[in-house]
């Protein structure tokens, strides 16, 4: 029996154990960690599925700004080794996106393989500058609102003033 919950306080060191796991500890030297350093995360989009009590995967959001428009940040988003393959990361992407859109969240963007994230409607940004050494072709968008990312172009940075949109 799976639960899929908001991340807690409390989860923070089991998720980033999951992580350091799927992605080496190495991670935070990417690009996209720059942006998420000392920011706080999207709590509302941040999830975790845990099968009888046991982690088993997570994901996070950040806020980010690309040519002063906000936007978020998907990832990363982790499924432990022994349940890749059973769905699990496509289940947390689409439960945190429907809550993304309901939440009043325009687009999001990502750093990944377009083969995997095309099927959830991500496609390659033009004119959208990650942080180097990111390659270009790894930078993608979702509109989460027809026509959000239209003529948004520019840097992708920290927020300026970052406020979590109130929940109904």
């Amino acid at each position: 029996m799976y639960q899929l919950e908001e991340e807690t306080e409390d989860d923070w060191w089991e998720v980033e154990a999951l992580y350091d796991l799927c992605f080496s500890p190495g991670r935070t030297a990417l690009s996209s960690y720059r942006l998420r350093d000392g920011v706080p995360t999207v709590a509302a989009l941040c999830l975790t599925l845990r099968q009888d009590g046991v982690l088993v995967a997570a994901i996070r959001y950040w806020p980010v700004e690309v040519g002063g428009q906000d936007a978020l940040l998907l990832g990363p988003v982790a499924v432990h080794p022994t349940h890749q393959g059973e769905g699990l990361g496509a289940l947390l992407i689409n439960e945190s996106l429907a809550e993304a859109r309901r939440l009043g969240w325009e687009r999001v963007m990502l750093v990944g393989d377009a083969p995997y994230y095309r099927r959830f409607g991500f496609r390659k940004l033009e004119g959208v500058e990650m942080p180097p050494p990111t390659n270009p072709d790894r930078v993608l968008g979702l509109e989460l609102k027809p026509g959000a990312w239209k003529g948004v172009t520019g840097r992708v940075a920290k927020p300026q003033d970052y406020a979590e949109p109130v929940r109904d």
